[in-house]
């Protein structure tokens, strides 16, 4: 079933908070639900489908549904790490276009800066993954899995940590003008080169922060969303993908944004040279230079050139992303953040960024996202939406 145009984002909010010891979960994600209902201009009596992901706590949607005191007809609980809130928008535009639901509410909340968590540790086996106890002796942690793709990128096609380091300088550049994001202040290629090496050859400013907070979103059916005063945000396209092992036929080089990508262009009906802003989900540099030659704006190995000099801030190069400054500068408020690359492409598209970064006429937005551990199983999900 395509979703093209069956559905609109009416609401979207980011909690403003990066540090909250004084807040539980569950507490996080009515408040960032408030935020996006009262942006829709909407209640919670609205809302008749509730999306969440495994950052929700309890039973996932069981516990928040009642939580939050909502009485809905449609639930989606689909957890793919990162790029799971990315793909829960368009599962709530499959799930209206199906007659499943008319309003659907998509929260996302955590608090792993309070709780002290960060990629350095190695991740818990989980039980009856088949391949765990394969790596759990190797102590794989998220920084040197996604360490180890830089490490075979560099070796394949001579991509440099200079390079990668421009990613961090443009996502710099735009946190500058966000006064919530974590780290405002503007770096150089040098200061980020500088920067401790977490796991060679990542950096810590190759790193996103860890900070605390949330987001919600809101997808509604094509005639609530021109009843409604704010901006229409039209979903055009999406896909989405696994990428794992291969049955050992392993290529560190491309996420599964090669398949999510690809799927997304084509339902939306328009070409990566047609996008000019691009949410990109950056747990690490690598990851953001990586999506970005799987989508298609550069060949494979051609992404160290197309992120250097500047040609991802806004204003200055081809392809402007991440213009809250991400998370590597601005939040990264759970396992899960995808929801704030849906986030601020919404506020791209409506002409609501902050006006320093704000993209100029702009009617395509793209946002990105990667979920789990690139240098072995993750989900990947790309979103297409255009100005109404």
């Amino acid at each position: 079933m395509s979703i093209r145009g069956k559905a609109y984002i009416v609401g979207a909010f980011e909690h403003p908070t990066r540090l909250a010891p004084d807040k539980s979960i569950a507490q996080l994600h009515a408040e960032v639900a408030r935020g996006a209902l009262e942006d829709a201009g909407l209640t919670k009596a609205d809302v008749d489908g509730y999306f969440c992901a495994g950052d929700a706590p309890g039973m996932g949607p069981l516990s928040m549904v009642d939580y939050l005191g909502l009485r809905v007809k449609h639930i989606d609980s689909t957890d793919i790490g990162g790029s799971s809130y990315i793909a829960h928008v368009a599962h709530a535009a499959q799930a209206i276009a199906a007659g499943r639901c008319n309003v659907a509410l998509i929260t996302l909340a955590g608090r792993p800066r309070s709780e002290g968590s960060s990629g350095t540790q190695p991740r818990p086996q989980a039980n009856g993954v088949p391949d765990a106890s394969y790596e759990l002796p190797y102590g794989l942690a998220t920084a040197n899995g996604y360490a180890m793709c830089a490490m075979r990128h560099m070796h394949e096609f001579g991509t440099t940590s200079e390079q990668l380091a421009w990613i961090k300088v443009a996502a710099s550049h735009h946190a500058q003008h966000n006064p919530h994001a974590m780290l405002r202040e503007v770096v150089t290629v040098e200061e980020v080169l500088a920067s401790p090496v977490i796991s060679d050859p990542l950096h810590r400013m190759d790193c996103c922060v860890v900070s605390d907070g949330g987001g919600a979103l809101i997808v509604a059916r094509p005639e609530i969303a021109r009843s409604l005063k704010r901006p229409g945000v039209k979903i055009l396209g999406a896909g989405e993908a696994i990428k794992g092992q291969l049955g050992g036929d392993v290529d560190l080089t491309f996420s599964a944004t090669r398949w999510s990508g690809p799927a997304a262009f084509e339902e939306a009906g328009v070409k990566p040279s047609d996008i000019r802003y691009a949410s990109v989900y950056d747990s690490f540099t690598i990851t953001v230079l990586m999506q970005l030659e799987d989508l298609g704006f550069c060949a494979k190995g051609e992404g160290g050139k197309f992120v250097a000099d500047g040609n991802l801030i806004s204003g200055v190069g081809k392809l402007a992303f991440n213009t809250d400054g991400g998370g590597l500068c601005n939040n990264h408020p759970a396992n899960r953040g995808g929801i704030t690359k849906v986030i601020e492409a919404v506020r791209q598209l409506r002409g609501e960024a902050h006006p320093k970064v704000q993209v100029p006429n702009l009617s395509l937005a793209l946002a990105t996202g990667i979920g789990g551990q690139l240098g072995s199983r993750h989900g990947a999900a790309t979103l297409i939406m255009e100005r109404d």
